[in-house]
């Protein structure tokens, strides 16, 4: 039996990535001989309506008549769409739409949310990114089953103002409810937000992988190894859509590409705020990288005089992809072009040069190692025609696959604690905490430690291959918190752990 398995080597704090990549080129061989490629006939970026105005994202009612309060009904529904011309796309949506809702409140809101699950499968809503009750959560031990319901009620705290969004969580399930179009923004906003005065726009990135008839494929096994890319990259929905900039604008943005990582240049930026809400100050920034669950504010200025064509692009981005076969050419990175942007000369200083208070966490009580590695086996790997999951296939963390059952960690309620996530594999992985912000440290390949140039909230840090990635994190509300990669094919395959709070 052929084997490709990472294996962590440690001493003092080393490991040697080199060794496990050559692994990987033997082993990358080795499949291409035994695992034929699939001819799939995908549709082209003809087949989309493009270069129209971008359309702002369509915001969840509030149905409550109460001050402080927002209440609604949202339902997950099967929806056909027309999304290519003369061709109908079924797919899984929020009240009918692609993207889903944007839902706007205020720090000190009560939200309540009835779920209604249309769907053919258990699923949930989980709040990505903000801190809500345990039982709130909507992870995959709360499972909504088909035909079921939820409400969903929680206060949001004073502090948490930032830019979130929900999407499903149920174990197995979440890529395919995510890549076939359930997930909605949220954004809580603060009574003293000191940008309030600037004019917002949201740029919510999605993807989707459409055959010739429109149809959403299925993943393939190269989907569930590297996790899914569709060959439309969409901003609100849309296709390549044009913005024009009249004056300073607060973008806000999200990644909810099931894999796709988002190296975005191409406008003035200057970046105010990450997962958790604003930074202390701003910074001028040529790029941002956005990995799969990660989110930031932007401010983006005109010149003070006259007009510039712009485009917000994102470049290629090498994380590590394995290839193989006729699937290599789909596989390299390509430079994407997203929004053509024209800025016009109305632009002046906006940004206040603080923004607001963070205080770095204090000195940790625990320390934690989170070890993340793959294995696949040559023999066995292929896609269940039963479950749509590949066998022989698995992601781990600390050498273990999900169990709902297991708490991996148990900590306790208030507890700085120092985490050092360890990317042992071949390819980059986005690491996710429930039910909490925290703060990175530093990060180390080899010898080499990077401290991070600013002090941020956050609830997803990609981690490179080779690389130890330390964080701080604090835990103010009890129950059981998932952690995970938010690569969902391979959180689906088990690269997930619980950490019990008491």
């Amino acid at each position: 039996m052929d084997r490709r398995k990472f294996i962590l080597k440690t001493s003092a704090g080393l490991f040697l990535p080199g060794i496990l990549r050559a692994q990987n080129v033997h082993d990358m061989h080795h499949m291409q001989q035994e695992m034929p490629a699939h001819d799939v006939k995908l549709a082209t970026v003809d087949n989309m309506v493009s270069s129209e105005p971008l359309r702002p994202l369509w915001r969840l009612p509030n149905q409550s008549q109460r001050a402080g309060t927002f209440s609604a009904t949202l339902e997950a529904t099967p929806t056909s769409l027309s999304l290519m011309s003369g061709q109908t796309t079924q797919a899984w949506c929020y009240a009918g739409k692609l993207p889903g809702p944007l839902i706007d409140v205020y720090e000190g809101d009560t939200v309540e949310i009835v779920f209604v699950n249309q769907l053919p499968q258990p699923s949930t809503i989980h709040w990505h990114g903000l801190s809500v009750p345990n039982d709130q959560d909507g992870g995959p031990m709360q499972l909504v089953p088909a035909g079921g319901r939820h409400t969903y009620r929680f206060t949001l705290p004073k502090g948490s103002a930032g830019t979130y969004w929900f999407h499903p969580h149920p174990h197995h399930m979440t890529a395919e409810q995510v890549f076939r179009g359930l997930a909605g923004t949220f954004i809580v906003r603060a009574k003293d937000d000191p940008l309030a005065a600037i004019v917002e726009t949201h740029l919510m990135f999605s993807d989707l992988k459409l055959d010739m008839q429109g149809a959403i494929m299925p993943n393939t096994v190269m989907d569930w190894m590297n996790g899914r890319e569709g060959q439309f990259v969409l901003v609100n929905g849309q296709l390549r859509p044009t913005l024009d900039v009249h004056m300073p604008q607060r973008w806000r943005l999200w990644n909810a590409c099931s894999a796709r990582y988002l190296h975005l240049v191409g406008v003035p930026m200057v970046l105010v705020g990450t997962d958790g809400g604003l930074l202390a100050s701003g910074q001028a920034i040529e790029s941002l990288l956005l990995a799969p669950g990660e989110r930031a504010e932007v401010i983006v200025n005109p010149p003070a005089t006259g007009q510039q064509q712009a485009t917000l692009k994102a470049l290629a981005y090498e994380r590590g992809k394995m290839r193989m076969g006729d699937d290599q050419k789909a596989s390299v990175e390509e430079e994407i072009t997203l929004v053509d942007v024209t800025l016009m000369g109305h632009g002046s200083d906006t940004v206040p040069e603080r923004l607001r208070m963070i205080t770095p966490l204090g000195e940790a009580m625990v320390t934690r190692q989170v070890l993340l590695t793959e294995i696949v086996d040559m023999e066995t790997v292929r896609i269940d025609p039963q479950s749509g999951r590949p066998e022989g296939m698995q992601f781990l963390i600390n050498g273990k696959t999900f169990d709902h059952q297991r708490a991996d960690f148990t900590g306790r309620v208030g507890d700085v604690e120092l985490w050092e996530i360890i990317n042992a594999s071949d390819m980059d992985h986005p690491f996710h905490v429930h039910g909490t912000q925290f703060q990175i440290v530093n990060r180390q390949t080899g010898f080499d430690v990077t401290h991070d140039s600013m002090l941020a909230w956050r609830d997803t840090v990609n981690v490179k291959p080779g690389q130890i990635v330390r964080i701080k994190v604090r835990f103010d509300l009890p129950g059981d918190w998932m952690f995970h990669c938010h690569i969902l094919e391979h959180e689906d395959l088990g690269m997930m752990g619980v950490i019990r709070i008491i």
